[in-house]
């Protein structure tokens, strides 16, 4: 090996001695899987078989005293042995004190024990069994002493008490098992000390022990739980006086923490089996006033299968009301703004009809006031108002607290951010049921006067009405104009007023000024009302100016073709005619009307001709004037200006004003505008073969 191949930091080694050389792993020529498949369960069987046999250590028998003093001398230092090792290991011990248990030598058992419990004293379980092997053994009074050591040290454990004083008893020591008790009960243990002590003297017909023991029992311990078992054992006993005096005693002396379901429930049905149903009753009502709501689901469900079961009718209901209403009291305390909650408690005491329950509610509902001044929080509670006068006015038949619910609702209301139209007309319209118009019109006109609204002044139109007071209705609207001078709505009814009073100059004068306002919310319908007035009259060139005056100021398709129609139609009667005569009104009729569609076509050709659908109706319905005409119309004239409809598409954008692909959609092609398309027989021709492709059949005919 030369020194230039060897490695220092490898001893001196090559780096070709210094590999580790792997098997070579073996290619598996053949993949497929065996005729004979082995399972799981084969393979450990198989393990099993091939197991060898478990070695055991061989019997020993002690056949002298030599040989068993070697045994015990050997096994003794095993166990002393591990005992300095693991000390605290308390199951090491048991085992040695047995072990010396099962040789007879209780002294050293004893010993051992001791050791034991020096090591940790606080070890239940050391102590029971030490106690254990003593009882087992019938050593009486060693076992007594570790149970009076047991007790003395751990006083808190309870199964060290029960255990001793299972001995004494069943030794028939009844004297020394009660004064264990006593010792017991000095620490106060929990409610099962006291039951077994209890049991121990009820097992000896000791009942005046019995009871003395529930007196100290309860003041320990004074809880709910407590004061029932000790009503309970009284009225196993038969003493139903006593029995009543602990659940009363116990509702005293406990206060606030004596009003819980458990109690009062317990409570009835003792007076229920005792036939003492109106106790009963009393009980569950009492219970009903003074427990929360929430905690009283129990009481509740026992309160009506008792009522079901012994009351009648109205007491059946009366608890399902009360259960009811103590539902609503919480939620309305959860959430006092949600009015639906004070809508459903409302119509809940209005069902059982105490008036004074349902002002009381309604007083507590409307003292709720939304916290913002907007018109959305108020909507839902102002129809607490609404139902309460409502109330008042018919169901309570109290007319002044009616009257002061509207007056104070409509003193809460903030009239200067919202107002509520209804509870204005609601307040009058009572008045009037009281025949008090005064009062009425006073309310109207502060409505009119503080939150004008469109639905106030109908409303109050309407009345004044139905009384004949037209001078007053005038002057309203004269007062609605002023304040909504674009309303055609007024407009129209002010004018149909005076119609129906026969005032014609006053009303066309009416129109006029309506439709000279710079501004309207409809003015289409005004213009309509305006004429279909003229026309109504007879005022034909009237009528003609008016549409002429409504063509300068828009030239909508419907207006020209309203004004068309209006021209076929005029002077239509049912006389009966020359043949004549008719036949030259008919013709006179005729050309108006085909002169206003000529006008309409030629505008919308030359001053709109990107409103090509609109002109499309427009000779659809030329077409269909100069056919109504039989024998005097020409349909001709208007076929030859009918456009074709023809589909196309079109680039479409999103709103990003990137593409977003094609659409198509409907253009008309009007005879006038054929000759100004470029390519317009190509096109056509093209559009013949597709419909040539599309129907072969009509070719070949």
């Amino acid at each position: 090996m030369s020194l230039k191949e060897a490695d220092p930091s490898l001893g001196f080694l090559t780096k070709r001695e210094t590999e580790v050389k792997l098997p070579r792993p073996t290619r598996v020529k053949n993949k497929t899987p065996a005729p004979i498949q082995i399972t799981a369960e084969q393979i450990l069987r198989e393990a099993r078989e091939r197991q060898e046999a478990e070695i055991r250590p061989p019997k020993q028998k002690i056949t002298d005293a030599t040989e068993l003093a070697d045994y015990r001398l050997r096994k003794r230092k095993e166990f002393e042995d591990l005992i300095r090792r693991v000390r605290w290991n308390t199951s090491v011990w048991i085992k040695y004190a047995q072990w010396e248990e099962s040789q007879k030598d209780f002294a050293r058992a004893r010993s051992v024990w001791e050791r034991a419990l020096e090591v940790n004293y606080r070890d239940a379980t050391l102590w029971l069994k030490y106690a254990e092997v003593e009882m087992k053994n019938r050593f009486i009074n060693h076992a007594r002493n570790v149970w009076d050591r047991a007790v003395t040290l751990l006083p808190r454990i309870d199964q060290l008490w029960y255990k001793y004083i299972h001995m004494e008893e069943m030794l028939g020591n009844v004297a020394g098992a009660r004064q264990v008790f006593e010792r017991w009960i000095n620490w106060e243990p929990d409610h099962n000390g006291w039951a077994a002590y209890i049991k121990f003297e009820l097992r000896y017909n000791e009942i005046d022990r019995a009871r003395s023991i529930y007196e100290r029992y309860v003041q320990c311990h004074p809880t709910i739980k407590a004061w029932i078992r000790y009503a309970k054992f009284e009225m196993k006993n038969g003493e139903i006086a006593r029995a009543r005096s602990c659940y009363e005693r116990a509702i005293e002396r406990l206060g606030e923490d004596g009003h819980n379901e458990e109690l009062f429930v317990a409570f009835a049905e003792f007076e229920e089996r005792c036939k003492e149903m109106e106790r009963a009753r009393c009980i569950y009502k009492y219970a009903l006033d003074h427990i929360p709501k929430g905690q009283a689901e129990e009481l509740y469900k026992k309160f009506v299968a008792f009522e079901k079961q012994y009351g009648d009718r109205e007491g059946i209901e009366d608890v399902i009301v009360g259960k009811r209403r103590f539902q609503y009291e919480e939620e309305v305390k959860k959430n006092p703004l949600n009015y639906d909650h004070w809508f459903d408690y409302i119509r809940l005491e209005e069902s059982g009809g105490d008036k004074e329950r349902i002002r009381e509610v309604y007083e507590r509902a409307i003292a709720n006031v939304p916290p913002a001044e907007e018109k959305r929080y108020w909507q839902r509670y102002i129809y607490l108002w609404i139902n309460y006068a409502l109330y008042e006015e018919l169901e309570a038949e109290d007319m002044e607290r009616t009257r002061e619910v509207y007056r104070e609702c409509l003193k809460l209301i903030p009239h200067k951010n919202f107002s509520f139209a209804k509870m204005w007309l609601l307040a009058a319209q009572f008045e009037i049921r009281q025949k008090n118009l005064k009062a009425a019109r006073q309310i109207l006109g502060n409505a009119i006067g503080t939150a004008p609204k469109d639905k106030i002044f109908k409303q109050y139109i309407e009345i004044e009405l139905q009384l004949g007071n037209i001078n007053r209705c005038r002057t309203l609207y004269e007062k609605y104009l002023e304040w909504a001078p674009a309303n055609c709505y007024a407009w129209s009814k002010f004018a149909e007023l005076e119609q129906q009073l026969g005032e014609t100059e006053r009303a066309r004068a009416i129109f006029e000024l309506a439709i000279a306002q710079p501004a309207l919310d409809m003015p289409e319908l005004l213009w309509k009302a305006y004429i279909d007035y003229e026309i109504k009259k007879g005022e034909f060139e009237r009528t003609r100016q008016l549409y002429e005056r409504l063509l300068d100021r828009t030239k909508h398709l419907k207006v020209w073709i309203s004004y068309a129609k209006f021209e076929a139609s005029v002077g239509l009667d049912e006389e009966e005619k020359d043949e004549a005569i008719l036949h030259e009104e008919n013709m006179q009729r005729l050309l108006r009307s085909r002169g206003v569609y000529e006008r309409a076509f030629e505008y919308l050709r030359t001053a709109a001709p990107e409103l090509k659908e609109e002109r499309a109706m427009l000779l659809e319905e030329w077409l269909n004037m100069e056919a109504s005409f039989a024998g005097v119309g020409d349909v001709s004239l208007v076929q030859r200006k009918l456009p074709k409809k023809v589909k196309r598409r079109r680039a479409i954008a999103s709103q990003d004003e990137t593409p977003a692909g094609f659409e198509e959609y409907y253009d008309y092609i009007f005879p006038d505008e054929v000759a100004s398309l470029p390519n317009t027989k190509i096109l056509e021709a093209a559009y013949k073969w597709k419909r040539a492709k599309a129907n072969p059949s009509n070719d070949d005919d």
